[in-house]
């Protein structure tokens, strides 16, 4: 059995690009970052961001253009995919993207949440510091 998912959770590096396919389907692009913060071996804070290019079709494009914008925070649940193409002037070039299964917007700025059909939601934080213990009672859900 073979599995292509993918789960981010990052900010927009811009605003969607809504556009309609020839058929009329409506697909959205985006680029959003993700980070890794990590301490070396003598300690020091370090941090690596990654950069990601994001499809999203039909319904889910319209609600990304809608309600997302540069410096949101947005869940994506998805699948790698490499396309290949040739440009106008005969070089190859080669993408690798995340399509959009899922999309879940994150809270907004100004500390209020995005209304969902079964109320509001809040991406709940845990602060933990390295080697330390995460015990239940701390969850805050």
């Amino acid at each position: 059995m073979n599995l292509n998912k993918v789960f981010l959770l990052g900010r927009l590096t811009a605003d969607p690009q809504l556009r309609a396919t020839p058929s009329g389907a409506q697909v959205a692009n985006f680029s959003m970052a993700t980070n890794r913060v990590w301490n070396d071996a003598s300690g020091a804070k370090k941090e690596a961001v990654e950069f990601h290019n994001v499809v999203v079709w039909g319904k889910q494009a319209d609600v990304a253009a809608k309600y997302l914008a540069k410096g949101s925070m947005v869940l994506i649940e998805g699948r790698l995919q490499t396309r290949n193409w040739e440009t106008k002037e005969g070089q190859k070039r080669q993408t690798t993207e995340i399509v959009s299964e899922k999309l879940q917007l994150g809270p907004r700025s100004g500390g209020g949440s995005v209304k969902q059909q079964s109320g509001t939601t809040d991406i709940p934080t845990v602060e933990v510091e390295n080697d330390q213990e995460i015990k239940s009672e701390d969850l805050p859900f």
